[in-house]
C-alpha cells in the first residue's frame, strides 16, 4: 500500500500495518483474542488437575473432614501456582502466579458445580459448593512481592498456604458441622445431607476416616493436620518452583517467550 500524489491509497499487493494507530488496533485485537483463550486454558488445566488429585474431598460438603481434606488439598493446590508463579516472576517480574491460577480454578469450579452437579445431577448447591482458596494465592503472591525471594516465599508463604486451608473455609463450613440427633444417632448436618443424597461409587472409608493413631491426639486433629500440611507444603512449593525453572530453561519455551 502506498499513497499517490492525490492522497488516494494505492494497493501495491503488499499487506501490512503502515501506521502506529493500525498497529495499536491490531495489538488490542490480538490481546482480546489471546487473553480469554489463556484464561480458558488455565481454567481447564487447573480444574482437571484438581479434580484428579483432590476430587471428592472438594466436591461434597460431608467429605471435608478434619484430617485428609486439609492435608491433600494444599499439596495439590500448590502445583500450578509454583510452576506458573516462577514463570511470571522470572520473565515478567509479576507476583501473580498464585492468585491468577487459583482464580481460574475458582471460576471453573463454580461453573462446573452449577451446571454439572446442580442443574444436571440435581444436587443442591449448598451440598456441592466449591471451597474458597483465593486468599491462599494472595498470601503466596504478597510474600513473593515483599521478600522477592522464592526461598522465603516457600518457607513462610508455603507453610501458611497449608496451614490456612481449614480456617479459611471454616466460616462457610461451620453450619454444616452442627450436631443433630436422628433416630437416636448423633451426626452432623453434612453427614445427614450425605445420607439423604445418594451418590454412586462413594467409598465407605469416608465414614471411618478418622480411625487411626491420629486419634490419640484427641481434639487436636485439625491443628495437627494443618501444621503437618504446612511443613509438607514448604517442600512441595519449592519442588514445583524447580519444575517451573526447568520449564523456562527448555528450548521450546525460550523460543516462545
Amino acid at each position: 500500500m502506498k499513497v499517490s500524489d492525490n492522497s488516494v491509497p494505492v494497493d501495491t499487493g503488499q499487506n501490512g500495518l503502515t501506521s502506529a494507530k493500525e498497529q495499536r488496533k491490531a495489538y488490542v485485537q490480538m490481546d482480546l483474542l489471546i487473553i480469554p483463550l489463556i484464561v480458558l486454558l488455565f481454567m481447564g488445566i487447573f480444574s482437571f488437575h484438581f479434580a484428579l488429585l483432590v476430587g471428592d474431598w472438594d466436591y461434597w460438603v460431608d467429605w471435608r473432614d478434619r484430617r485428609w481434606w486439609p492435608l491433600v488439598t494444599p499439596l495439590a493446590l500448590t502445583v500450578l501456582p509454583g510452576v506458573f508463579g516462577f514463570l511470571l516472576w522470572d520473565k515478567l517480574r509479576l507476583p501473580l502466579g498464585g492468585t491468577l491460577t487459583i482464580l481460574c480454578l475458582t471460576l471453573a469450579a463454580w461453573i462446573s458445580r452449577y451446571l454439572n452437579f446442580h442443574l444436571f445431577a440435581d444436587f443442591p448447591m449448598n451440598f456441592v459448593w466449591p471451597s474458597t482458596y483465593i486468599g491462599l494465592g494472595l498470601i503466596l503472591d504478597c510474600m513473593l512481592l515483599l521478600t522477592r525471594s522464592f526461598f522465603w516465599t516457600g518457607l513462610f508463604g508455603g507453610f501458611t498456604f497449608g496451614l490456612l486451608i481449614y480456617p479459611l473455609n471454616w466460616s462457610i463450613l461451620a453450619p454444616f458441622q452442627v450436631p443433630l440427633e436422628l433416630n437416636g444417632t448423633m451426626l452432623t448436618v453434612a453427614d445427614l445431607m450425605g445420607y439423604e443424597y445418594i451418590r454412586t461409587a462413594i467409598p465407605e472409608y469416608v465414614r471411618i476416616i478418622e480411625e487411626s493413631t491420629l486419634r490419640t491426639f484427641g481434639a487436636a486433629v485439625t491443628p495437627l493436620t494443618a501444621v503437618f500440611a504446612g511443613f509438607l507444603n514448604i517442600m512441595n512449593y519449592w519442588f514445583w518452583l524447580w519444575i517451573g525453572y526447568l520449564g523456562t530453561k527448555a528450548v521450546w519455551i525460550r523460543k516462545i517467550v
